[in-house]
């Protein structure tokens, strides 16, 4: 059985890591499709930082959260519309990120 996570013209399938958003196909990396699943699975829900680097690098440094923050630019590069003004993937300031 496939996974594919189907939301506002957005597919992910999980065993392939391939992104569908109607106009384009991406080949997502592992990182990029986890971060993507875990944000898809918890819509309208503020993940935090500290949650997000937990699920996705199973680590619990939050010292540098760079990494995260280039993650999502690259996801907001694929499923956004605008990625300076995101409306699916926003920033819940000092706290983290929501799938909307």
């Amino acid at each position: 059985m496939i996974d594919v996570l189907v939301t506002d013209g957005l597919a992910l399938n999980l065993e392939t890591r391939q992104l569908t958003t109607g106009r384009h196909s991406y080949r997502l990396t592992p990182k990029e499709c986890r971060l993507l699943a875990i944000l898809m699975r918890n819509p309208n829900r503020t993940l935090t930082r500290a949650e997000l680097m937990c699920e996705v690098w199973d680590t619990y440094y939050l010292g540098d959260t760079r990494t995260l923050y280039v993650h999502i630019c690259w996801l907001r590069r694929k499923i956004e519309d605008d990625p300076r003004h995101p409306t699916r993937l926003r920033t819940v300031r000092g706290v983290g990120y929501r799938f909307v």
